[in-house]
């Protein structure tokens, strides 16, 4: 992958014209924001890839999302549609629920998500009963687990994505701490036009579409390990 990231306006670029760049390194050497951009945009004091995660996504359209081997990537809305597909196997949420293909757990927290245009993780979280918000000694009420798992699967089948990040503010409205994420079905954010481009062609060709598209980004990378990293 030929990049090297030492601006917003960088990183843009590079999700236009590849398509597929995970943020993290991984199994395949050398394909990852972590390993192509200037140290001082990775954990500098100024910033840098972090803090340009919510506003990279708005401006591209892309999918963000922990889509490989449950590590994040940003995805283009083009390679996101073959990705999708390929990841649902042809079918849309409730058909792949009716036919097994999704959990209860998965199924509860996709519909609590898609009741609205969005929603933040903690606000699923609450809502869901993932946390507890009160304790009465024996009556205390124990919180649904399994948020993270769930969350997790629902990206990996490219049923949840990641649109923005949300950021706390401190009594001088500056913000702080890590963003928070907010998710939304691509439905959601891409509209009509999701499901128009998503299954205009069978998950087998999808895949191939985006091995092909992992060997052009890594030529000289084992094609054992670009299918392992596709899932």
């Amino acid at each position: 992958m030929d990049i090297y990231i030492r601006s917003k306006e960088d990183l843009i670029e590079a999700i236009n014209e590849n398509g597929i760049i995970p943020f993290f390194a991984n199994d395949v050497k050398g394909f990852s924001l972590e390993e192509n951009c200037d140290p001082k945009v990775y954990f500098g004091s100024e910033e840098g890839l972090w803090e340009w995660k919510g506003p990279v996504i708005q401006e591209t359209r892309c999918a963000y999302g922990k889509f490989f081997r449950n590590k994040a990537a940003y995805v283009s809305k083009e390679w996101f549609y073959d990705l999708a597909n390929y990841r649902r196997d042809g079918y849309d949420f409730e058909a792949a629920f009716n036919d097994g293909l999704i959990t209860y757990n998965e199924q509860y927290l996709y519909e609590l998500i898609a009741s609205r245009p969005s929603m933040l993780s903690k606000t699923a979280k609450a809502l869901g009963g993932y946390v507890k918000t009160h304790e009465k000694g024996k009556d205390a009420w124990i919180p649904r687990k399994g948020f993270d798992t769930t969350i997790n699967k629902l990206m990996m089948k490219g049923y949840i994505i990641i649109i923005d990040f949300d950021y706390e503010t401190d009594k001088n409205g500056e913000f702080y701490g890590w963003g928070i994420s907010r998710y939304a079905t691509p439905e959601s954010f891409y509209g009509e036009s999701f499901s128009e481009n998503c299954y205009k062609c069978s998950p087998e060709e999808s895949y191939q579409r985006l091995l092909e598209q992992l060997k052009k980004l890594n030529p000289k990378a084992d094609e054992e390990k670009l299918i392992r990293f596709l899932g």
